[in-house]
């Protein structure tokens, strides 16, 4: 039945639902690297989240709810209801966070539903066109298109494309944006999509909700709590009462509008805690295929229609939300790819018994899990009873070798289907000119000679120490219209390296040139807010260098940036090339 989906459309009709008739708005809030334990209605007496524990009150609790491992991919099973590796996700960096372009997302089903759709925070699946989240069904998007953002107080932000400057603390900023465009279509339905970038690092928080931490020692701590990072662990909970802060705003703007009982939210993280902190005794972290890398809390609230203090232990999945939320929003769903998730408006409704119970698969490289109602198998080949071993203590491989034997099957079975997925797109260039701009910043181009990145992560670094007039900077990219294109480099640059001479080409074809004629050499932006030690994340402003136009061939090629002529010890610092093209 599955694979007929690839021929034909899938049709989730209004009538077919329990729920009501009318199209209720959606708010999905997504938070970054939050555990299952990162919350008092978890039952850690650490922090305080009243706002969200009220969603858990109100609205029901999904007990065995799961995600991917790591940011991007869960992401990208929540926008298409379907396994990351089918969508051309692979991973959290180097590009490998893209979702295809041929892919449906969520926002492509409500939009065609008459909804307005935003998006405002984290989005991790794409920057350049057509990856965009303007080109993937939102109408409105505020945030930042990469994995990681290295400073969370006005930093630079894109809003619809447009480079900008936030205002404070970006959860608080996002949330501002949210609230506006709430207010602004409270009279017509709206898909309002919230993926908050905390309490992924770096820890920077405000004191208003550090103080509270500040000295604290953890009432509860992790199973191994000689690893614990106590520093990170204030900060990770300061961050998350912040979260709950926000939720709570946009709880009560609900309420002002007379709009909570016409919306659905939903609250989830996209993988387990990014420290050894408490997770409820779970084995592992974010990045870990095991219970606590995978296991997120869940709640959906629907006043009146989703009975309050529901709980629901069925296994369900983030790629079980697109069709859920179509079927609820009675929204028809039109994909020529098969999804993979399935709709559990039944158990919302209390018909258990027309659930399918199916087993959920976790990748990592080469490694799967399996969970199904009960079991887990491990990455490693071990079996464990979840509902009596949550921590996966106790292998019982030995005792059920039936159950071992059918799960090791089903996971070869799907390791090898996603094997084939990773590496149909594993080599894939970045798009150049399916929209008038684009940005290719530091983190998707690779450096050559002396030249290295700010920081150990790509996904929010820019290039320095370029010494040699031999050294360059390249990018892999697939231009999807020939023309002419003014180019810039956003540089930075000391006065004693003025005149320093900056091309850019293609290989074999095309290239313009221009001389460092303004020196700009800024700070690095404020840390005082970051409250852990050894942080890699360093940020600063730069300038634009016109490097004047070059005539880019329809095609795949390689853009490479050089310095002939360096003047001084250094040529230029690097955060990204820009691209222009011409009418």
């Amino acid at each position: 039945m599955r694979n007929l989906l690839c021929l034909l459309a899938l049709h989730i009709a209004a009538s077919a639902s329990i729920f009501a008739a009318t199209q209720p708005n959606v708010i999905v809030i997504l938070t970054d690297d939050q555990g299952w334990g990162d919350l008092s209605v978890s039952g850690n007496p650490n922090l305080s989240t009243p706002n969200i524990d009220t969603l858990a009150r109100d609205g029901a609790t999904f007990d065995n709810f799961y995600v991917c491992q790591v940011c991007a991919p869960t992401r990208a099973e929540f926008l298409t209801g379907r396994y990351y590796p089918r969508t051309g996700v692979s991973g959290v960096s180097s590009g490998q966070g893209r979702l295809n372009p041929d892919e449906t997302t969520i926002a492509d089903v409500f939009k065609a539903n008459g909804y307005t759709t935003g998006a405002f925070g984290k989005w991790h699946n794409g920057t350049q066109s057509p990856y965009h989240p303007n080109d993937r069904g939102f109408d409105e998007y505020y945030g930042f298109t990469s994995g990681h953002w290295g400073h969370y107080f006005s930093p630079p932000l894109d809003h619809n494309g447009r480079k900008v400057r936030g205002n404070g603390f970006v959860v608080d900023d996002f949330t501002d944006h949210a609230l506006e465009f709430i207010e602004d279509n409270r009279d017509n339905p709206f898909f309002c999509y919230l993926p908050y970038n905390t309490p992924h690092s770096p820890m920077m928080i405000s004191d208003e909700f550090y103080d509270k931490f500040r000295d604290v020692d953890p009432a509860m701590m992790n199973r191994e709590p000689k690893r614990e990072d106590v520093m990170m662990t204030r900060a990770a909970l300061a961050m998350c009462e912040n979260i709950d802060w926000n939720v709570g705003r946009i709880l009560q703007r609900l309420e002002e509008l007379n709009l909570q009982n016409d919306t659905i939210v939903i609250y989830f993280s996209d993988n387990g805690p990014n420290s050894i902190r408490w997770n409820g005794g779970m084995k592992g972290r974010k990045g870990s295929i095991d219970e606590g890398g995978l296991r997120s809390p869940f709640f959906i609230r629907w006043p009146d229609q989703i009975a309050a203090g529901l709980r629901v232990p069925q296994v369900t999945a983030a790629i079980d939300l697109l069709p859920t939320l179509a079927e609820l929003a009675g929204a028809e769903v039109a994909t020529a790819k098969p999804i993979d998730g399935q709709s559990f408006q039944s158990l919302l409704a209390g018909q258990s018994s027309a659930w399918n119970y199916r087993p959920i698969f976790s990748i990592k490289n080469k490694q799967v899990s399996v969970r199904n109602q009960r079991y887990r198998l491990d990455a490693t080949g071990k079996l464990f009873d979840i509902t009596a071993d949550r921590g996966q203590h106790h292998d019982v491989a030995a005792e059920h070798p039936e159950v071992h034997a059918r799960l090791t099957k089903l996971a070869t079975r799907h390791n090898a289907a996603m094997q084939q997925d990773f590496a149909a797109y594993r080599d894939r260039p970045f798009t150049v000119g399916y929209a008038p701009a684009t940005t290719l910043p530091a983190r998707d181009g690779i450096p050559h000679g002396t030249i290295i990145r700010s920081s150990k992560a790509p996904n929010n670094s820019f290039f320095k120490n370029w010494t040699s007039e031999d050294d360059a900077i390249t990018w892999s990219i697939d231009v999807g219209e020939a023309g002419e294109y003014e180019a810039t480099v956003h540089y930075t640059c000391a006065e004693e390296n003025l005149g320093t001479t900056i091309q850019l080409a293609m290989e074999q074809g095309d290239k313009t040139t221009a001389p460092v004629t303004i020196a700009f050499n800024p700070p690095l932006y404020d840390k005082s807010m970051e409250r852990v030690a050894n942080s890699h994340y360093f940020v600063k402003d730069f300038q634009a260098l016109d490097l004047g136009s070059l005539h880019l061939e329809k095609g795949r090629g390689q853009l490479r940036l050089t310095a002939p002529n360096i003047i001084g010890q250094l040529a230029i610092d690097v955060h990204s090339v820009e691209l222009v093209r011409k009418p």
